[in-house]
Order: structure tokens, then C-alpha cells, then sequence
């Protein structure tokens, strides 16, 4: 059997073939943002999994150390340590902030862990791609590849500069930003402790209180010195529990005993996930919405204007006696290559430039298929209209003038 669709394709492929270049731009598009979406999720799991930890100790009635500021004692991983089932627990600061490279800035989670701890503690990275991990108590650096940061580079955080000694990949912040590991007493530094000359500052104006300089108040005018000048507050504590233990459990202790919040990794994950990027996840499914209707859209005009410029060889095939069934099955088959078209191209599109994109994108394979299925679903409801004109055509039209 002759396929009229076929037939009337290579009749008029280059106006099929651009027009499903256009659609498959569309559908490319349409794809990247899936993708994005994926990868904002991808981003916040590498970041559970990444910090090695089994429970997150924040301050009490916060959803930090990710979603919210948190402020704790940097004492509190020793008290944590003597609870039951707890085998680690490890102190880590959590700043984003612009640090200076050369004559650019780069947006940067700025990660503050302990350097005497052992490879592998919770808030390491989980290993290097090259160089070394850190060993000085100061001014080096642990730099994730995405920064644009090499070895034996100089970066400036705040007011000091820092070496990278080393480097990692896929350490990224839930938002998709680098991090950059340094020791924890400079991360402390940089987060906590005020400039030089808003602690002059604070020292006058504490000096000039007089509710500080009571006799009967000894030491609270040097106490409030100190607190200006140093800092001893950690964004949250890191904990690793034994084999075996119950990290529900062990978080409810946390909260009953300690007064501080204690999350798990399901807890931080549906904060992360559910809560920080919840917003943009309805923007994107919104966005997606919009571009399958427009595609729809695009399907049935194009369908519809194909029809048009062959009423007559519609006219004629129902002269001779062609069913209707057949016509509507070389429409449908039209709309349905056109799409098949289009997915191709959009995601062929899509693949090249996904890695152009600043924001992590993760092209899953069952996004793919069931973004192939959405649109030969889109062109199947699309062809409609131009079918339901198709059927309407008079054979009388193709004796007309």
C-alpha cells in the first residue's frame, strides 16, 4: 500500500523538516528546564550525601544549617560525642558569599572543617581529583573544580588570601554554587568575627555605656571586649552514629537533652528538597506547562496550514472513493513524524547544551521517554482540528475552478 503520508512528506520535506527544527528548538528547551529542575534535586542530595553525616545538630527551632542561619557553642560536638550511638561528631561553618580570584569574583559556599580531623570525617570531602587535603591551620584551601579555581591559586575570602591546595568535584551548595573548604577557625574568622574597625567602635560605644561600667558589675565591660574580638560559634554539628543506632532515636535525645535541633537525613532532606526549592520547582513545572501548550499550539497550526494547501488532493482522494479513515491516519501519521522530528532535534538540542547552562542540569533517561510520549501525544490531540476539517471537504471540489 502506497503511505499517502509518506507520499505527501517527500513532496513538501523541506517545510516539514525546518518546521521541526523550530519545534525541536521548542522542545530542546522544554527538556533543559526538566533537567534543571533534576538537577536542583541532584544538587541538595550531593549535598546530604557529601557531608557524611547521619544527623545535623542546629540551633534549636531552626531549619539550619541550609535553609536557615543557626548559631551553636563550638563546644557542643564534645558534649554530643558522650551520647549514646554517637561515633562522630564533627563542628562545620556554612557561608555563601562572593570571594575574590584575580580580577573576578566567584559565588562560593565558603565551608569551615576542622584540619586535624581524620580523611573521611564528616564534612570532608568524600575525596580529590588532585593536589592534597589540608594540613596547616591556616590559609589553605579545598577548592571544588566548577569555582574555575586551580592548583597553587590564590583566592581571597574576606581579608585573607587563601592557597588551593586542592580539588574536588561535585561539592556544590543546594543552590549549585562551589564550595570551598578551609580550616574552621578561619571559616570562624570570616562568618563571626567583626572588622577591625567596628571592634574600635564597639569598644567605645560599650566604654561609654554606663550600665557596663558599674561597680558592683566587675569584668562585664571586658567580657563584651571579648565577644566583640573573637568568636567561638559554629553553624552546626555534623554527627556520625554507630552502626546499628537509631538516628530518630538519637535526634530525640538531642532535642530533650541538649535543648538544640537534631535532624535526620530524611528530615534535611524534605527541608532541602521540600521546603528551599519548593518555589522554584512550581516555576519550573509552570514554565513547562506554558511550553507544552505552545507546543501544541505549533503542532496544530502547522498541521492545519499542511491540510489546507492540499484540500484539493483531499478532494480528489474522496472522489475516487478513498475512505475517511484513510485520510485521517495520513494526517495523524504527519503530525505524528513531525513530532518524532521535533523530539530528536530538541533532544539532541538539549544534550549540546545542557553543559553551557551555569545551573547544574541532569538529563534523566525516563524523562526523555515520557517526554516522547507527552508529545506524540501532544501531536495526536493537535492533528484533531486539521482531521476534523480534512473529513468536512467536499469531492466536489476537486472538479470546482
Amino acid at each position: 500500500m502506497i503511505s499517502l503520508a509518506g507520499r505527501d512528506i517527500a513532496h513538501s520535506w523541506g517545510k516539514f523538516v525546518f518546521t521541526g527544527l523550530g519545534l525541536g528548538l521548542l522542545l530542546g528547551v522544554t527538556l533543559v528546564m526538566a533537567g534543571v529542575y533534576r538537577g536542583m534535586v541532584d544538587d541538595g542530595k550531593a549535598l546530604l550525601d557529601n557531608s557524611g553525616a547521619d544527623l545535623w545538630v542546629v540551633q534549636r527551632d531552626t531549619l539550619g544549617p541550609y535553609a536557615e542561619p543557626s548559631s551553636i557553642p563550638d563546644d557542643t560536638d564534645r558534649a554530643l560525642l558522650a551520647m549514646p550511638g554517637v561515633a562522630e561528631a564533627t563542628n562545620v561553618t556554612y557561608l555563601t558569599m562572593q570571594v575574590r580570584h584575580g580580577k573576578r569574583d566567584v559565588r562560593a559556599m565558603i565551608v569551615g572543617i576542622a584540619p586535624g580531623d581524620a580523611w573521611g570525617a564528616p564534612g570532608w570531602p568524600p575525596s580529590l581529583v588532585a593536589g592534597r587535603r589540608l594540613t596547616r591551620g591556616h590559609y589553605e584551601a579545598i577548592a571544588d573544580v566548577a569555582s574555575g579555581l586551580q592548583l597553587g591559586e590564590v583566592v581571597r575570602i574576606r581579608r585573607n588570601d587563601y592557597t588551593v591546595v586542592g580539588l574536588t568535584r561535585r561539592m556544590v551548595s543546594s543552590a549549585g554554587d562551589p564550595m570551598i573548604f578551609i580550616a574552621l577557625k578561619d571559616a570562624q574568622e570570616a562568618q563571626f568575627l567583626k572588622d577591625n574597625d567596628a571592634i574600635v567602635q564597639g569598644r567605645h560605644r560599650t566604654a561609654a555605656n554606663p550600665s557596663l561600667n558599674r561597680p558592683g558589675v566587675p569584668g562585664l565591660l571586658d567580657a563584651v571586649n571579648a565577644a566583640l574580638g573573637s568568636s567561638h560559634t559554629v553553624n552546626a554539628v555534623l554527627v556520625r552514629l554507630h552502626p546499628g543506632a537509631d538516628p530518630n532515636e538519637v535526634a530525640e535525645s538531642v532535642r530533650r537533652w541538649r535543648h538544640l535541633t537534631a535532624y535526620t537525613r530524611t528530615e534535611m532532606e524534605d527541608i532541602l528538597i521540600g521546603k528551599l526549592i519548593a518555589t522554584s520547582a512550581r516555576q519550573i513545572a509552570l514554565f513547562l506547562v506554558i511550553l507544552a501548550t505552545v507546543s501544541a499550539a505549533i503542532v496544530a497550526f502547522i498541521i492545519y496550514t499542511l491540510t489546507m494547501d492540499k484540500i484539493r488532493e483531499i478532494a480528489v482522494l474522496k472522489l475516487i472513493g478513498t475512505r475517511n479513515r484513510t485520510i485521517a491516519s495520513m494526517i495523524m501519521q504527519q503530525a505524528l513524524a513531525l513530532g518524532l522530528i521535533g523530539f530528536a532535534v530538541g533532544r539532541i538540542s538539549a544534550a549540546f547544551s545542557a553543559p553551557l547552562f551555569p545551573k547544574y542540569v541532569l538529563l534523566l533517561a525516563q524523562d526523555s521517554i515520557a517526554g516522547l510520549l507527552i508529545v506524540l501525544v501532544i501531536c495526536a490531540l493537535a492533528s484533531l482540528v486539521a482531521i476534523r476539517m480534512a473529513l468536512r471537504v467536499d469531492p466536489a471540489e476537486a472538479i470546482g475552478g
